[in-house]
């Protein structure tokens, strides 16, 4: 068997989002980790669906892709997550998440300790948070990583609170968030000036090693110890943009891993996130050489 080193993990919400034209995989982590496995990446999702027809079908997804299941716990009382997807605005699509449900009620079981503290990274979000259960068992995993702890904020009202986000900044090495989310934590924190000057107090007040802030139209701002990055956007004609930003993500930590420059880092995320976004759903199979493609534009 591969080191776990090799592994990252994705914690959180696995769930089917309903669309008008379907349903379609989807959460953060799972989109995350579907586009890590993409790239050649080991992901390992540790989350927790039902016993129905849903949740065997994600499990079955789960094995088509290639990913171990051995981390995707079963709940026999709550169903598998879903998300009602309201596309009206492509720009801003709306979500309803349905609660409670299974991914509420994940569990830190001792395969998913030993992963969790053996693996290259640990992605986490917000959303898994807004249950005390699964809060408890991410942070009892927080307290067990050895490896890059990275938080992608993903806001979704009303499952978020200061007191949480800010306790969830402190546990991160490296932050994730767009810019109306560093809008809102910048308003809670005082944070005034550029959108720069915003990432870098919040990169000082919580100790991060990274913040990466994406602008949508405006490309991504990460700043790091060597400085502050920029990339513009790549001009595609955008289907939906769901699960773009997981996807930009998915890029940044397979450049980690690889140890590559930053400025190429961003480019490649960059890429990557518009070139999902030219796709309905979130986890359409992009293969490399189009991100390449898209990065000489």
């Amino acid at each position: 068997m591969s080191s776990k080193k090799d592994y990252v993990c994705c914690f959180g919400e696995i769930l089917w989002d309903v669309l008008p034209t379907g349903k379609m995989p989807g959460g953060a982590p799972m989109n995350v980790g579907f586009h890590l496995k993409n790239l050649g990446v080991k992901a390992a999702f540790i989350s927790k669906v039902g016993t129905d027809d849903l949740g065997r079908e994600i499990k079955e997804l789960v094995v088509e892709k290639n990913c171990p299941v051995q981390w995707i716990q079963l709940d026999r009382k709550y169903p598998t997550g879903t998300v009602l997807v309201n596309l009206s605005n492509p720009n801003d699509v709306q979500y309803e998440i349905v609660k409670p449900v299974a991914w509420d009620f994940i569990e830190a079981t001792q395969d998913s300790l030993d992963i969790s503290r053996d693996s290259f990274a640990f992605v986490f979000g917000s959303l898994a948070c807004r249950s005390e259960r699964s809060k408890e068992t991410l942070f009892t995993l927080l307290s067990q990583t050895t490896g890059l702890k990275i938080f992608d904020v993903n806001l979704r009202a009303p499952h978020f609170s200061k007191d949480l986000i800010c306790e969830l900044l402190r546990k991160a090495d490296i932050v994730k968030m767009n810019k109306e989310e560093l809008e809102t934590i910048s308003s809670w924190l005082g944070l005034e000036n550029s959108i720069e000057q915003k990432a870098d107090d919040l990169k000082k007040k919580f100790g991060l090693d990274m913040v990466i802030v994406t602008k949508g139209g405006d490309g991504a701002t990460l700043l790091n110890e060597k400085g502050i990055f920029n990339s513009k956007v790549y001009k595609v004609e955008v289907k939906d943009t769901i699960g773009s930003g997981d996807a930009f993500l998915a890029g940044i930590i397979k450049n980690l891993l690889l140890k590559t420059p930053v400025d190429h880092m961003l480019k490649y995320a960059c890429a990557l996130g518009s070139l999902v976004a030219m796709h309905q759903g979130a986890n359409p199979p992009i293969k490399e050489s189009e991100i390449f493609e898209l990065m000489l534009q």
